[in-house]
């Protein structure tokens, strides 16, 4: 009898590794967990190791107060679920919480901070004029100015010939 409760313990110990060693589990965040921002993000991104099921995600995203900062529109895009947030404004740690759902897997769920530390004084800038090179008109070349005199008196030529081609041509009808 024992080794059957032996051999059950063994068998049950080597299926909860199994499991434990396929379950889901977070490979990155974006911010980083734990990383100061000096600017604000747009969104968190939480990527899993399994794909996860698109419509039943839960992401939270709270100020240092605990006020929610998050828009509540969740995007999944196989591994990656992303958050949109509101402009932070406030400085602080923000908490990220989660419940991350994937088929037939145990919900992953947990919770990370990152630092944000906002702009203690937010200047518009403004454009400062920068000053230009002043382009002068590119001199003309003797060159260029004799070529541009025999291109009109060639056409002044070509305009005679013409003309008396016509009148010749008119002249016999």
């Amino acid at each position: 009898m024992k080794i059957k409760g032996l051999a059950a313990a063994v068998v049950t110990l080597i299926y909860v590794g199994m499991i434990s060693a396929s379950a889901n589990s977070l490979i990155t965040t974006s911010p980083i967990s734990g990383s100061t921002l000096a600017t604000p993000p747009s969104s968190v991104t939480l990527t899993t190791q399994v794909t996860l099921i698109p419509d039943a995600n839960e992401l939270i995203v709270t100020d240092p107060s605990g006020v929610r900062v998050d828009d509540g529109t969740i995007t999944v895009d196989d591994v990656n679920a992303s958050i949109g947030l509101k402009p932070l404004t406030e400085s602080g740690i923000y908490r990220v919480t989660y419940t991350l759902y994937s088929e037939g897997e145990v919900p992953l769920q947990g919770s990370f901070t990152f630092n944000f530390s906002a702009p203690s004084v937010i200047t518009p800038t403004e454009p400062t004029p920068t000053p230009t090179q002043s382009q002068e008109p590119a001199g003309s070349s003797w060159g260029t100015n004799v070529f541009i005199f025999v291109m009109l008196i060639f056409a002044f030529f070509v305009l005679i010939g013409l003309s008396l081609y016509a009148r010749k041509l008119f002249r016999d009808r």
